[in-house]
């Protein structure tokens, strides 16, 4: 699919004159111009707690800084080369959904300086970038978050739900038939090369993916010269019976308590078939001296517990991960398939003005939506605001559960309606954060 290059989209002016009234200058920050780059990847860190970076990590950031439209806040009037007191970056990059992708605008990088809380920053950056993304015809903004009560305000729902899991090996045994196929070691070069191969074919089966970007399969291989833990990476692939590539796991493994057992946490298990997965979480469950296993992010439907003799050997923690925000409601709606027809008319309440309105849903038997503006005179089946509607965009969250806690009206065949034709298979997941 065609995307565009955020890069080329100018500061937000709304944004820009609003910060102007607090004496601070909003604004892009040229990559390519190091007395910018530099302390914005300095200021970057220091936002999400991180040591200052040393000359080797600027390096090794300064790609990914450059693929990027960055925009920094700054005092107004202060010296070139001055850090930014808040910082935001973003790119367009393929959602995969039911039945095929969607440009999202993708967020990260949300940092506010500790001196500029409370002068609406972050209402700026982050509203700066929602127009900026409607402005450039982008239909969805996603984000993953450290904090989970920021952006339900600014319309982002929680969509992707993923799972902690944490195993009791010796517990837990094992099960299922052994996976035909051979695993082999591989150098953390190898290895970050081998993850962002599987997991861009893996990623297009499972709604709720993104792809991810060589520093981001540098970092998990333990290539990063900040990781504190990179000389303890270990990597093996698993070759299918016909020698094929099928699959990847990226650990570490740290003794338990002076025991000389260990716990093997795992930095990234991707495969491309279910057998595969099988495969790898074998290989994982019955290493040598290994009595716990852990990993995060991992699907809801994960066939982990099913491949052991004992799931209650099995502990599987949900958590909010993917987090999504509905711009262009009928450009979102009609990029994805549904699981069963439709035709209801949804009161969609969106304080920034986006998504907001009563439009008319309709499913035909083959998954395909169309959308358009609710004829007067017919009632809204549903009415819910933009968070609750973009937490059921991918199909992950069940409108049934948000119905429950009050975040849905509408009568109770309406919602169940509504959920048939939402739910995704299989489960959105997203295993990596951006």
């Amino acid at each position: 699919m065609a995307l565009i290059d955020a890069r080329g989209i100018p500061a937000d002016q709304t944004s820009v004159e609003r910060l102007a009234r607090e004496d601070l200058d909003y604004r892009v920050v040229d990559p390519d111009d190091p007395a910018q780059a530099v302390p914005f990847q300095r200021a970057m860190s220091r936002g999400f707690l991180g040591a200052e970076p040393t000359s080797a990590t600027l390096e090794e950031g300064l790609p990914t800084v450059r693929s990027r439209r960055n925009i920094g806040v700054y005092e107004r009037g202060t010296a070139r080369g001055t850090l930014p007191v808040a910082t935001i970056d973003s790119w367009v990059t393929p959602l995969t959904l039911p039945g095929g992708d969607i440009g999202m605008w993708a967020i990260s990088g949300v940092t506010v300086s500790g001196t500029h809380r409370r002068r609406g920053i972050a209402r700026s950056l982050l509203e700066g970038e929602l127009r900026a993304a409607a402005q450039a015809g982008v239909a969805l903004a996603g984000l993953t978050v450290t904090e989970a009560t920021i952006y339900g305000r600014y319309g982002f729902g929680a969509a992707v739900p993923v799972s902690h899991l944490t195993v009791d090996t010796r517990r837990a045994g094992w099960a299922a038939t052994p996976s035909r196929g051979r695993f082999e070691y591989v150098d953390r070069e190898q290895l970050a090369a081998d993850l962002g191969a599987v997991h861009e074919r893996a990623r297009r089966g499972r709604p709720g993916q993104v792809p991810g970007w060589s520093a981001r399969w540098a970092g998990i291989a333990g290539l990063a010269s900040a990781d504190t833990d990179r000389d303890r990476v270990r990597g093996v692939h698993f070759l299918d019976q016909d020698d094929v590539l099928r699959g990847v796991l990226a650990y570490t493994l740290e003794e338990m308590g002076g025991t000389f057992r260990f716990r093997l946490r795992v930095r990234m298990l991707v495969g491309e078939t279910p057998a595969a997965v099988a495969a790898l979480w074998r290989y994982a469950l019955q290493h040598d001296l290994v009595d716990e296993v852990t990993a995060d992010l991992r699907p809801l439907d994960d066939p982990l517990p099913w491949l052991v003799a004992d799931s209650r050997g099995v502990t599987q923690v949900l958590h909010d991960h993917g987090w999504l925000r509905i711009l262009d409601l009928p450009a979102a709606l009609t990029a994805r398939r549904y699981s069963a027809p439709l035709d209801t008319v949804l009161r969609v309440e969106d304080s920034l003005g986006f998504a907001d309105g009563d439009w008319r849903l309709r499913v035909d038997e083959s998954g395909v939506a169309e959308v358009e503006v609710a004829t007067e005179g017919r009632d809204a089946d549903i009415a819910l605001d933009v968070s609750a509607l973009s937490s059921l965009y991918a199909g992950g969250v069940r409108a049934a559960s948000l119905h429950g806690a009050g975040r849905i009206s509408g009568d109770a065949a309406a919602v169940e309606a509504l959920d048939r034709a939402l739910i995704a298979f299989p489960a959105p997941s997203l295993d990596i954060w951006y």
